[in-house]
């Protein structure tokens, strides 16, 4: 056990700091995160990297790191991915590009290698999720028309931050930019996130829900865990990062139906060594050593506000946003994070960039994520300054793009079908790939021990063969049926070519990859390959077995995909088709949940007249399962209500506040403990100003919340007493309530 108390000691020491430094932070409204980091800056001045406790942190840092990826797969989803639309899509790829390029070039203006200058325009592309989302609730622009724009722009960064790591990863162990290996570890990323979750996608559903009976919150706890590890174990022996692996497997995860129960559930998990990740990057900093950094600091602080306010607004503009919409997300992206850390670390641990790059650009990070509610803050400003000072052509020409945002085209069959074509082949292809490979590099040693030779290698593959026929079959025969196909085909004669060239294509990268996998095994002429190939797919596409098993696999499959966004779809307050019908681009739908301390419960839309006041619709009530569409006035609000309302940003900004009003008298109240209703009795004296006074005028039940159930008067007891019953001198009234009130009764 002796070996053991060192480590009690640091988590002691770490714990407590953190603790007590978070608690400061939070008097102060400032985000968790930075009292980490401040934490770890505090310790360092006692534990150093002379100390042989700091690798203990080390290690406990790296398992910091592959829970807080795997929660952020859990928040993330690939399904989330598909819908932040080209917008999010569009800006994210030209801020994270044109970052990188400035941080590159800003590296070596300050003579820094070319690495560490890569290293610093991959740490300055990233925003922080964390700290926007808490900049958003704390202002109230949650429900604003640009925070959705915001938020899926960061949804995208975080994946961008993922491949970055990789290819970083890459770079770094190979310390050379060569064109073809970097394509061909973005090539082996996609082969290796496309299979594992698309066979987490057709495997783990299924499982929740055979063993939904058997899990608890502890089993599904260590269950999620040991997925989350393993993954972890399978990504380091492909080669990639632990974090990756921690990452795949919670976005596989985040599409189930225990998602948020195991988000839930590792929650404390992943805030316990995520502290000590942010306190083993706070540890790193050398405070003393900082001063002969704070030219650079500074510049790159400047640079990354500047840069990314206009970059961001740049980018979102150029995905068809009006210039307020633009502004006002770029002025949000002004700041770098959590995973400026982690690629800093990153490239410490290769050894690509110096200790003094990681604390400037922790110090970059600290600075900025300060400075970020006010930046926020400062595009309300900035938006006035450019509709005052911009030519009015310019507005008109920034803010006609929006009519591009939505693709026109969306009736272009060809492009439609080319684009589905094209995801089959992506998705069936690259399935096909790893298992041919991860046959011939583990399937092929293993059978050949029991049957060496020719009768392993015709085992192998048949096998392989078999497993791969519904995918091979769906890459041939998808969409050739299809309405796209069916009217290309019949609208033109010279459309026939083209569609023809699609199925031979499909027909020939088939054949190639059955090839490839004969060849590897039997080592036979080309010819005899290619005409075992041909007779092998003739079998496959007209095989009735395979086609029932491909479509059995597709089917369940999405069944698997969609099953949460369904269950979701039909717990929610709008469906799809109504929010697409809105179609003003200022306008747009936001959803409140009701508090029952909520000032406008229990009032009728009529008596609270939202329309004249702020200007916003009341579109949907959600009780339960009832759905009220398009209430009429006499509906009442109740608690825990879903409304959904129609407005401006401004407009529901307003009604936000208007719901909220008694928000921080009930939080004070939860904070607080409930006081105790007491019964009490209190003599009118002859100076008491209720003397004279009724009951109901008195003030005792309206103003102090007191309930008067009897009074004493000469000698008689009154029960129940009027409410219009006088009071007299000498009267002893019986009051319920609490203390407090009650003594400031007997003071009147």
């Amino acid at each position: 056990m002796e070996h053991v108390y060192p480590l009690i000691q640091e988590l002691t020491l770490i714990l407590i700091t953190a603790g007590v430094v978070t608690l400061i932070f939070k008097w102060l409204k400032q985000p968790i995160v930075l009292a980490y980091v401040v934490a770890g800056i505090i310790l360092s001045f006692f534990i150093t990297e002379d100390n042989p406790e700091y690798k203990n942190i080390e290690t406990l840092a790296e398992i910091g790191i592959i829970f807080l990826l795997f929660g952020l797969g859990l928040e993330f989803s690939f399904k989330k991915l598909m819908k932040v639309g080209a917008t999010a899509v569009i800006a994210t790829s030209f801020i994270v590009i044109c970052m990188i390029g400035v941080g590159y070039f800003l590296g070596l203006c300050f003579g820094w290698s070319h690495m560490a200058s890569l290293f610093l325009g991959a740490m300055i592309s990233i925003s922080s999720t964390m700290i926007i989302i808490k900049v958003f609730e704390d202002l109230h622009y949650t429900k604003k028309n640009f925070a959705g724009i915001v938020l899926g722009v960061l949804i995208m960064e975080d994946l961008f931050a993922v491949l970055l790591m990789v290819l970083l990863s890459t770079i770094a162990v190979s310390n050379k930019f060569e064109g073809m290996e970097m394509l061909y570890s973005l090539f082996k990323l996609a082969t290796f996130l496309l299979f594992w979750f698309f066979l987490g996608m057709y495997l783990i559903p299924i499982f929740l829900r055979k063993a939904k009976r058997f899990l608890d919150d502890e089993t599904i706890m260590i269950l999620s865990l040991a997925l989350c590890l393993g993954m972890v174990f399978l990504a380091t022996q492909a080669g990639f990062s632990s974090a990756l692996g921690a990452f795949i497997m919670g976005s596989i995860l985040a599409e189930t139906m225990e998602s948020e129960r195991i988000e839930k559930l590792v929650l404390p998990i992943k805030n316990l060594f995520g502290a000590i990740f942010f306190v083993s990057v706070g540890l790193m900093v050398k405070i003393s050593s900082l001063g002969e950094f704070v030219v650079p600091i500074l510049i790159i602080t400047v640079v990354v506000i500047f840069g990314r306010m206009i970059i961001s607004t740049g980018g979102v503009l150029l995905a068809g946003q009006n210039l307020k919409t633009s502004v006002s997300a770029g002025f949000s992206l002004a700041q770098i994070g959590e995973f400026s850390y982690i690629i800093a670390a990153l490239g410490v641990g290769f050894g690509v960039i110096e200790d003094s790059l990681y604390q400037i650009i922790v110090s970059v990070s600290v600075l900025t994520i300060f400075l970020t509610p006010y930046v926020v803050q400062l595009a309300e400003p900035a938006n006035g300054f450019l509709e005052k000072h911009l030519p009015q052509k310019w507005q008109d020409f920034l803010n006609k793009k929006v009519s591009g945002v939505h693709p026109v085209n969306q009736n272009n069959l060809w492009k439609k079908l080319l684009t589905e074509i094209g995801t089959i082949i992506l998705i069936y292809y690259f399935i096909s790939i790893v298992i041919i490979n991860s046959s011939l590099a583990y399937a092929v040693p293993f059978v050949q021990e029991w049957f060496p030779g020719l009768k392993g290698n015709l085992l192998v593959a048949t096998v392989t063969l078999l497993i791969i026929a519904p995918f091979l079959r769906a890459v041939i025969i998808k969409k050739n049926r299809s309405f796209e196909y069916k009217t290309l085909w019949n609208e033109s004669m010279a459309n026939r070519g083209p569609l023809i060239s699609t199925i031979i294509f499909r027909v020939i990268i088939c054949a190639g990859l059955v090839m490839y996998l004969l060849f590897k095994l039997f080592h036979a002429s080309l010819i005899i390959n290619f005409a075992l190939a041909t007779v092998i797919l003739l079998l496959i596409t007209f095989s009735q077995r395979t086609k029932t098993r491909s479509r059995a696999m597709e089917t369940r499959f999405r069944e698997n995909l969609n099953e949460k966004e369904k269950y979701k779809e039909s717990k929610a307050p709008l469906t799809k088709g109504f929010v697409n019908h809105v179609l003003e681009r200022d306008l747009h739908l936001s959803e409140f949940a009701i508090a029952p301390y909520f000032s406008i419960v229990g009032k009728t839309l009529k008596e609270l007249n939202f329309r004249q006041i702020f200007g916003v619709s009341i579109v949907t009530i959600v009780r339960g399962s009832l759905r009220i569409n398009i209430p009429n006035g006499n509906e009442r609000i109740y608690p825990n209500d879903h409304v959904v309302v129609l407005g401006t940003d401004k407009q529901t900004e307003l009604f936000q506040v208007r719901l909220e009003e008694k928000r921080k008298k009930y939080e004070k109240l939860e904070n607080n403990p409930t006081p105790e209703v007491k019964m009490r009795q209190f003599l009118i004296n002859p100076e008491s100003r209720l003397i004279g006074e009724t009951i109901r005028t008195s003030g005792i039940q309206e103003i102090y919340d007191c309930l008067v159930i009897g009074i004493e008067r000469n000698e008689t007891s009154i029960q129940d007493p009027d409410l219009d019953l006088v009071l007299e001198e000498g009267d002893i009234v019986w009051v319920i309530g609490e203390y407090e009130n009650i003594l400031k009764i007997c003071e009147l």
